[in-house]
């Protein structure tokens, strides 16, 4: 079974940058981010070894959010070797995630 995997400032950049990585900026006080948190997990299981998964509280990772320039969460982005390929912000349906990290192979 795939696991979300909990990224810091300092493995985010090592986890993302091969292949094609999900990763959901996510804070514990964002009733939406609460809402997105169980559609990202399902993702995971659903897309295996396809692409890595992985959640990041921006209150924890206030770098790579900056860096990345997240104003809003929930926000999703679909990196491939390490690049945004695609972005969400807001509660994003399982189906559009799956079919954007498909596109990103």
């Amino acid at each position: 079974m795939a696991t979300v995997v909990e990224l810091t400032d300092s493995n985010f950049s090592e986890t993302i940058k091969e292949g094609v990585t999900l990763v959901d900026f996510w804070a514990p006080w964002c009733g939406p981010c609460m809402m997105q948190g169980p559609i990202v997990e399902r993702v995971a299981e659903k897309v295996g070894d396809k692409a890595k998964v992985a959640k990041v509280n921006v209150d924890e990772a206030q770098r790579a959010a900056a860096e990345l320039g997240i104003r809003a969460i929930p926000t999703v982005i679909v990196f491939k070797d390490g690049k945004p390929v695609e972005q969400f912000v807001g509660v994003t349906p399982e189906a559009k995630l799956i079919s954007a990290i498909d596109k990103a192979q």
